[in-house]
């Protein structure tokens, strides 16, 4: 899930797209599957295929930023580059 800031999730909403509950993950279920540290985990590359939703309200940026592997470094990219690279569904998540 990569969601603006100013947006709460709504994980009922998103745990019945998905046919099951959701919650938030802890630190080890976020390394086991993404292989990076909670804070840095970017939107690709990760160990695992991840289904990646990605928040309608991002398509309102010109600009947005993500993490790039470590809880230290980001960089920018446009909403549209992120769908692509990620082959995400964009989603209401609010």
């Amino acid at each position: 899930m990569i969601a603006s800031g100013a947006n709460r999730v709504d994980e009922a909403k998103i745990g019945a797209r998905l046919g099951e509950p959701i919650g938030k993950a802890d630190a080890d279920f976020v390394r086991s599957h993404t292989g990076f540290v909670i804070g840095g985990v970017p939107p690709v590359s990760h160990s695992e295929a991840i289904k990646t939703f990605i928040d309608e309200d991002l398509l309102t940026f010109e600009q947005i930023w993500a993490e790039a592997g470590t809880p230290h470094a980001v960089f920018p990219l446009q909403p549209t580059d992120l769908i692509q690279i990620t082959n995400g569904e964009v989603i209401k998540v609010r």
